[in-house]
């Protein structure tokens, strides 16, 4: 099996956070993409969010019927800083013959070595980075059957290690972020397309971000 975890904040979770899931199903020949919403990112620990019951609400929202998503609380069930390698242990132990996949955003990459036993990381799963199709760094686009989980990176940054264990997922270009959302939010301004209008409902009718 293949399998893919997104993780992150989530708030709220909104269509290129859908998108960008969609493509890494295609690009990586998923069979599962799990979302697991954040309970306390180590590196925004002094940013506010909503609750995690609301951002897993959303999160669950976003997914719907959509049978190649599921959602999972295992990091807002364990509380505390929400460490990556903590999470991917628990996958490992569940799914231990499974082909992991960790997503993450290429902007993320400059602080990979703060995160929590990086090395351990990389051996738990392979890192798929989301990159806009349009950036130079992107590769071209594989094909399942021809994707290596070792495929090298051209980032510089990077050390020898992270880029013999990433693949490039190309993600088409949404300029849409939480933050952005939020501030909507707080200025009265529609939110109609930046997520489903089930999350849209859910943060009008729970007065979230006012």
């Amino acid at each position: 099996m293949r399998l893919g975890i997104f993780g992150g904040t989530f708030d709220p979770p909104h269509v290129g956070h859908l998108l960008a899931a969609s493509d890494a199903i295609e690009h990586l020949a998923l069979d599962r993409l799990i979302l697991i919403p954040a309970a306390v990112q180590p590196l925004k620990t002094s940013r506010r969010t909503a609750s995690g019951t609301d951002r897993l609400a959303m999160v669950r929202l976003t997914a719907a019927d959509d049978p190649r998503f599921e959602t999972d609380p295992v990091e807002l069930d364990r509380e505390g800083l929400s460490f990556t390698v903590d999470t991917l242990r628990e996958f490992a132990r569940r799914f231990p013959s499974a082909e992991r996949y960790f997503l993450v955003g290429a902007d993320v990459l400059s602080t990979f070595a703060k995160w929590r036993e990086p090395r351990i990381v990389l051996e738990l799963a392979t890192l798929g980075v989301l990159t806009r199709r349009e950036e130079p760094e992107a590769a071209p686009v594989e094909s399942p059957t021809s994707l290596r989980p070792t495929a090298r990176l051209n980032v510089d940054s990077l050390d020898e290690a992270l880029a013999q264990r990433s693949t490039i997922v190309p993600t088409r270009r949404i300029d849409v972020s939480s933050t952005e959302i939020r501030e909507r939010v707080r200025s009265g301004r529609s939110i109609h397309g930046f997520v489903t209008d089930a999350v849209a409902g859910y943060i009008s009718s729970h007065g979230l971000y006012r």
